[in-house]
């Protein structure tokens, strides 16, 4: 087919003479010019595109990295859906009109102290109305209000005809976002234990609340740890199980820890942990350190210190991580344990570029994998979960104007997130107990260790928010590595999941999903508790006395067919306890049965638990 448009390379005017042509000129033509092929506007100059991206960016910052647009565009979807919906509009007026009739009659009955029942059943886990103060007139009143309207929203979100399921789940947060504000329990004013104990304590109460924040500000302004983290000293009291760095990069060091019996399992452990947080909830004051308790059972533990990035640190991308992260550590093991297969063991992000790793050396036929731990780590994000669920264009658009102008994404930009997803247990509950009840919540080392938090370089959060949360690449064969697909069907190693029954993060749901993708024996464990505490979970002292913890387990061998979570969940049994045990059976099970005597320590470049720990 011939080319119907002009080259690019043919002139539309005639060129200039040369400035040396003396000869004859031919007189100018009348005719009007041809007229010229259309061409595009030019290029946007640079400037201008580098100030939108700045303002974009400043605005950033004013909503803590939350997309306005986005924000508009999931409120704006669901009611333009709902107004296409007037039986639901129907239904939802019927709806309020019957639950104010009760709340009426409720009202009358509290206020004549006479029996009554509520207008609507508590949700479970919620605690703000427990206390026997909101059990009087009218602060029983102002409670039955407030959960029927969070019961009503929940209603008007739910079964909007043509509105995507996650839209629902978006407006539906926000609503109970904003509803979580306006509880009668998050507004002083309001709140019968604020009465109580003022009048009780005569006002003290309110002066210790005073103090509280003037220390808590004046600790955000120094960007020192909250009040009571000083008992919890990296090196003193947590992270301080015996050991000494071994490798060093500009990414990670690698910790060894000193062995603590006469012979170790051959097959060394080496732990990933999330480059979120610092590696130390792994290894938090002795009777809650995981890696205490495994260098206790025989083994030979390793775990990747991640240094906290800044600034200058802006483009490494996640591959960088993989390469200078996962494999590096695994390299410096091979090392110290020369001729053993190694037991990997992710947890949360580090689980994440574990199984990336993991997948490229089985595609690249690298088998010094022993086995593969995930724990509390996705590998399929298609339900990622409350933390991902404004993650769209727009929202990782404002994130990345945000980061290009700070080159990460700072801590305190994480935290907000985090505390979003249970506001009314870190925020407003928070918030009325010391600043009005004049009451400090006991500092634990777990607490202390969620305040000691990391960066995150620009590209490698945008690459990971993009490819995996956004795209879902890793799960449906897109991921690619070197320039080459990789699939997590190829690993070989057997696996061994952990997912926790109340994790906001990584819904358990999701974590499971291992199942369907690998093609090798896979081990899951479903714990009580949430993403961190769930985790660190302890054998109990007492065998006899769990505490109420518990967790189910369940293998799939590779030829059998597979069970979707809630099949899994009914039928996999519940053993009082912790986990570790059944991960500690499972380890010494794929495990040499012969014990060696410890290998030595190498070069020991600092004595644990390192230098990049300490960085602020």
């Amino acid at each position: 087919m011939p080319d119907t448009h002009p080259p690019a390379a043919i002139a539309q005017t005639a060129p200039p003479a040369p400035a040396n042509d003396t000869g004859p000129r031919a007189p100018a033509s009348t005719t009007a010019p041809a007229p010229s092929a259309p061409t595009s506007p030019p290029p946007r100059p640079a400037g201008l595109a580098t100030f939108d991206r700045a303002v974009r960016a400043a605005e950033a910052r004013l909503t803590h990295g939350v997309s306005p647009i986005a924000l508009a565009g999931a409120i704006g979807d669901w009611a333009a859906h709902l107004a296409r919906s007037p039986g639901k509009q129907i239904d939802l007026a019927a709806r309020a009109w019957a639950d104010a009739t009760r709340l009426a009659l409720y009202a009358g009955r509290a206020a004549m102290g006479l029996e009554r029942t509520p207008v609507t059943p508590d949700t479970p886990g919620d605690h703000r109305f427990a206390e026997d103060d909101w059990q009087r007139f009218p602060f029983d009143v102002m409670a039955e209000t407030a959960k029927a309207a969070e019961a009503w929203w929940t209603e008007a979100t739910t079964d909007v005809h043509g509105l995507p399921p996650r839209r629902a789940e978006q407006v539906r947060f926000l609503a109970h976002q904003a509803l979580d504000v306006l509880s009668p329990s998050a507004i002083p004013a309001l709140n019968p234990t604020v009465w109580r104990r003022t009048i009780e304590e005569g006002g003290a109460n309110l002066v210790r609340g005073a103090a509280n924040v003037v220390d808590d500000l004046e600790r955000a302004l120094t960007h020192r740890p909250p009040a009571g983290a000083e008992a919890f000293v990296v090196g003193r009291d947590v992270a301080a199980t015996p050991g000494a760095v071994v490798y060093r990069n500009h990414f990670i060091e690698v910790i060894r820890y000193a062995p603590q019996t006469p012979d170790v399992y051959a097959e060394p452990v080496l732990i990933i942990p999330a480059w979120i947080m610092k590696y130390y909830i792994l290894d938090l004051s002795p009777e809650n350190s995981l890696v205490r308790w495994l260098v206790a059972r025989g083994h030979t533990v390793f775990v990747v210190s991640w240094r906290n990035p800044d600034a200058e640190d802006r483009d490494f991308g996640l591959d960088d991580y993989r390469r200078l992260g996962v494999m590096a550590a695994l390299d410096a093991v091979t090392a110290a344990c020369p001729g053993e297969k190694i037991h990997a063991c992710g947890y949360c992000l580090g689980g994440t570029i574990l199984a990336i790793a993991a997948a490229t050396m089985a595609r690249d036929g690298d088998t010094r994998l022993a086995s593969l731990t995930l724990i509390a780590a996705q590998t399929d994000f298609a339900q990622a979960g409350e933390l991902m669920l404004f993650v769209d264009e727009s929202q990782l658009a404002t994130l990345e104007d945000l980061m290009w102008s700070q080159g990460y994404l700072d801590t305190t930009q994480m935290a907000g997130a985090f505390q979003a997803l249970r506001s009314n247990d870190l925020v407003w509950s928070k918030r009325i107990r010391d600043y009005w009840l004049g009451e400090r919540e006991p500092m634990s080392d777990l607490m202390a260790w969620n305040a000691d938090q990391t960066r995150m370089p620009a590209k490698m959060h945008a690459q990971y928010l993009r490819g995996l949360f956004l795209e879902n690449r890793l799960s449906t064969g897109r991921f690619a590595v070197d320039g080459c697909v990789i699939s997590l069907g190829d690993i070989r190693a057997p696996i061994f999941a952990v997912g926790t029954e109340k994790d906001h993060i990584a819904p358990w749901r999701s974590v499971y999903k291992i199942a369907l993708t690998a093609k090798t024996p896979v081990t899951f464990a479903l714990t009580t508790g949430g993403h961190n505490v769930g985790i660190v979970n302890p054998p109990p002292a007492d065998p006899a006395d769990a505490g109420g913890r518990s967790y189910r387990l369940g293998a799939r061998e590779t030829c059998d067919p597979y069970r979707d979570p809630e099949s899994w969940a009914a039928q996999a049994p519940r053993f009082a306890g912790s986990w570790w045990t059944a991960w500690g059976d499972w380890l010494a099970a794929h495990s040499s049965p012969e014990r060696v005597t410890p290998p030595p320590m190498g070069p020991v470049l600092a004595a644990a638990p390192g230098t990049y720990v300490f960085q602020r």
